[in-house]
């Protein structure tokens, strides 16, 4: 039986119950607590001598009870996740879980590829797991018959989304380029109609090519009907990112589309107003919104906006 007293006075798993159910759990590793964490480790049955493999102790302890079973929303914020990626998505794998309908899986990062700091005090280079990820294969996707919502945040993690296991899946927030080789954007999500990509430049200052939403197409995506790029920084620009999406093949299909900024300058638009105005029929059927600053006067008239922010 695992020891939920110990996990309860570790503080790193907050547990929800209804009646004598599990129903949400959130992990992320309590820095207040680590002197004693490696007793209840080694009471968990787990190897207490590396203090960096703790972490991965205590969410399999969880993940792998009978009394996780039921769980409907998960997150996982992973800190040594060098260690403990794999192994947390090898304990939610482990069986199906038919009620779980909202997953965070992943860690917390400023900057795309910068140096993570471990619960020790050292750090790991997320490039040196390019092409092998975190994660890797996973059976994970084939256990997560019901999952509805989920959230990847970090550098390398999966070999691959299977948005085919994931049949319930319709709404998908990307922060960072979570795939092994570096990719964005998962191989194949038929039943996604949401799509939420949070990248910026990485700790090298790279921005993500623009070609990068040539892979928005109806194959890979054929029921994604809302795309927020609220949060999304392409190369060379807004411009140059509005031409894109005006061309991809999977604009036709789009609702709503929300975008980061609309600031053209003067150089790669002489005049800027009509560069848009040529753009404009691509778009007059959905609803665009830019989050941020707009800095071409009348863009909101010709383009339709919903929202936008002017230059002051």
């Amino acid at each position: 039986m695992i020891d939920f007293d110990g996990l309860r006075t570790d503080r790193s798993w907050r547990l929800t119950w209804s009646d004598d159910r599990l129903e949400e759990a959130v992990f992320r590793l309590e820095p207040d607590t680590a002197a004693e964490r490696g007793a209840l480790v080694a009471r968990l049955g787990g190897d207490a001598s590396d203090p960096e493999q703790w972490e991965a102790v205590l969410v399999e302890a969880l993940l792998t009870d009978p009394a996780a079973a039921d769980l409907r929303r998960l997150e996982l914020h992973l800190t040594d996740f060098h260690h403990s990626a794999r192994r947390a998505a090898a304990a939610l794998g482990s069986r199906r879980r038919e009620r779980l309908a909202e997953l965070y899986f992943g860690h917390d990062f400023e900057f795309l590829y910068e140096d993570a700091a471990t619960s020790t005090g050292g750090t790991v280079d997320p490039l040196s797991r390019l092409h092998e990820g975190f994660v890797g294969e996973t059976a994970l996707w084939e256990a997560l018959p019901a999952l509805r919502d989920l959230t990847v945040e970090g550098g390398l993690l999966f070999d691959d989304i299977d948005g085919v296991a994931l049949k319930s899946l319709t709404s998908l927030r990307l922060r960072g380029a979570v795939l092994a080789g570096g990719e964005v954007f998962p191989g194949r999500l038929p039943s996604v109609v949401t799509l939420t990509l949070d990248v910026a430049s990485d700790v090298f200052g790279v921005c993500c090519p623009v070609d990068l939403l040539e892979e928005l197409d109806g194959d890979r995506f054929p029921a994604l009907r809302h795309l927020d790029l609220g949060r999304a920084e392409f190369d060379p620009g807004d411009l140059a990112t509005l031409r894109a999406l005006a061309a991809a093949p999977i604009l036709p299909r789009l609702e709503s589309l929300r975008l980061r900024s609309l600031l053209v300058p003067d150089h790669v638009a002489p005049d800027r107003l009509a560069a848009l105005a040529e753009l404009a029929p691509a778009f007059a059927h959905l609803d665009l919104s830019i989050v941020g600053n707009v800095d071409v006067e009348g863009a909101d008239r010709v383009l339709g906006l919903s929202h936008h922010k002017p230059v002051e």
